[in-house]
């Protein structure tokens, strides 16, 4: 039984497509939000006085071996509620649809995660290139990190060392997670009572790994014993550790 393919579910839903056309290598689809009304991100009333339209375009998942850009028509309102400070507000895309700013779906950024995942920068490009999702290695590094959920589970083995803001000027303490290997903090200075209360509110740190200087160890050494104290336990068995880095 022979089906007729209508072009709105070639698009994501809650979009109605207007208008299609093909290029070179690319097909062109002009679409609107279905909504009638939408809602003011400030006070969250409906509106549906019409200010103007912009023009917005977001790629798609490839077709027939083209690739689909939908120009998005965006219609900005005027918001109805005296008291609402937002006078002026576009019309926001679901986000399952595509987040706010994005340049590409969701269906087809987790295409560029998942190739970022698998082949990387240079090699995941031209893998994608062939797939006719033309997107740079720093574009797919770029998706992979902002992708990465953060994990939940408590930081217990970090890396402390000096930081320049400024070389020469402005140092402070750079703290990263060594499990997860990602920045935690930045400390606005290497004093070692900055240090100090940074550690003492994060008892479930058990290795520090930091450099032969004393004001690092100083300072988990002290933190460790404020947060004895504060706990009202006895002994000292349960202080984090200390691995000299050289």
């Amino acid at each position: 039984m022979s089906r007729l393919l209508h072009g709105n579910s070639l698009i994501p839903p809650g979009l109605k497509v207007e208008e299609v056309s093909v290029g070179t290598g690319v097909l062109l689809v002009s679409a609107r939000l279905l909504a009638i009304s939408a809602p003011c991100p400030s006070c969250g009333n409906p509106s549906a006085r019409l200010h103007n339209r912009y023009q917005r375009k977001i790629a798609d998942l490839p077709t027939a071996g083209r690739r689909v850009s939908i120009c998005l028509t965006v219609r900005r309102f005027r918001c109805v509620a005296p008291a609402c400070r937002t006078r002026i507000f576009a019309e926001r895309l679901d986000q399952s649809t595509a987040r706010r700013y994005g340049r590409r779906t969701n269906r087809l950024d987790c295409i560029v995660h998942q190739l970022g995942l698998a082949l990387g920068g240079r090699p995941g490009q031209g893998f994608a290139r062939r797939l006719m999702v033309p997107v740079s290695n720093d574009t797919l590094l770029r998706v992979v990190r902002r992708r990465t959920r953060l994990a939940t589970d408590p930081l217990t083995v970090i890396g402390i060392d000096d930081w320049a803001f400024r070389r020469n000027h402005s140092y402070g303490s750079i703290v990263c997670d060594l499990e997860r290997r990602r920045i935690v903090a930045l400390l606005p200075d290497r004093e070692v009572a900055t240090i100090e209360r940074w550690l003492a509110v994060r008892p479930e740190i058990r290795i520090i790994a930091r450099d032969r200087g004393g004001g690092y160890g100083e300072a988990y050494g002290a933190s460790a014993v404020m947060s004895s104290a504060s706990a009202r336990v006895p002994s000292t068995s349960g202080c984090p550790s200390s691995t000299n880095s050289g």
